[in-house]
């Protein structure tokens, strides 16, 4: 199966086709992926080289022109080593652009901290006004990216697709808004994000628990949320691929107004300095499915009882 970012080049380089708007944006990274498109509008892909700052300075500027400036590289290089610019040039000058993301938490082991970012999403939670899209599979990569990009009404906006190397075994028909239920139980509610549902599903197979599936987590459905608690109770977990705890203001909001409780699942503060393997870090960080299993029952076994 190919992966989310094999399905990048070819979408993007179909809407550079369709749409004369759109303009992508490279630092190096990814550009050999875009080398036809290139050659079709070469005045439409840019690579500026390994600048991360000016990579996103660029967008903002094709953004003012009203072009709808595609700008992707590593997750570290795209949220982190450029936020500045992504919080003025983007944000402050109130203009649109879609930054696409590779290399997730850690999906690249061998490439160290420096090429891992956990704390993507959280960061950008700082700024106001971002769509960020998680998909789980290459088939909700590519409707996501279309939905991100345009055409349409609405396309000034400012979005995040966060591509990963990790992969649910199968795709669901996501419309990058609103969660969707996957199963329903009556003890408790559990939010997978992205390429975090079969670990999930395999971890409450057999537990009494609804389980909601995210691929956008902002806006947070905060509508689903509440659904599923008012039939299955108002003890969430939320299951990440990225900083742990990253979403359970947005859980809180959404139930502020009724007892509840919430357990927020992801990737660990502490770094772990040796390269392994991304099953390894998976392990470490307690994303595995027995894992998983050990921390969802006992948070639900501890609840208090209701009477």
């Amino acid at each position: 199966m190919d992966t989310m970012r094999d399905r990048f080049a070819p979408v993007v380089s179909r809407l550079l086709d369709e749409d004369q708007r759109v303009a992508v944006v490279l630092a190096e990274i990814g550009k050999d992926g875009f080398e036809k498109a290139r050659h079709r509008h070469p005045d439409r892909v840019i690579n500026v080289g390994i600048r991360e700052q000016l990579l996103v300075g660029a967008g903002a500027g094709l953004a003012l022109t009203g072009m709808r400036p595609v700008v992707h590289t590593f997750a570290s290089f795209l949220v982190e080593r450029p936020f500045e610019q992504v919080k003025l040039d983007l944000g402050h000058q109130d203009v649109g652009a879609v930054l696409v993301s590779a290399a997730a938490s850690f999906d690249w082991p061998a490439g160290g901290f420096t090429h891992m970012a956990p704390g993507d999403v959280a960061l950008l939670d700082t700024l106001d006004g971002w769509t960020v899209h998680v998909p789980g599979h290459p088939d909700e990569a590519e409707t996501l990216l279309r939905h991100a990009v345009g055409p349409g009404d609405g396309k000034a906006d400012k979005v995040y697709v966060r591509l990963s190397a990790q992969s649910n075994e199968r795709g669901f028909a996501v419309d990058g808004a609103a969660f969707l239920t996957v199963r329903e139980g009556r003890r408790g509610v559990v939010v997978a994000v992205g390429p975090l549902l079969d670990a999930v599903l395999a971890a409450t197979e057999g537990l009494d628990v609804t389980v909601l599936y995210a691929t956008t987590v902002r806006p947070f459905d905060t509508a689903a949320l509440r659904r599923a608690t008012e039939a299955a109770g108002a003890d969430v977990v939320l299951v990440e691929p990225y900083l742990a705890g990253t979403s359970t203001a947005a859980a809180n909001d959404a139930l502020a107004d009724v007892p509840h409780r919430v357990l927020g699942l992801g990737v660990g503060r502490r770094e772990l300095r040796r390269y392994g393997t991304v099953e390894e870090h998976v392990s470490a960080h307690g994303l595995d499915a027995r894992s998983l299993r050990e921390r969802i029952t006992g948070f639900l076994e501890a609840a208090p009882v209701r009477v």
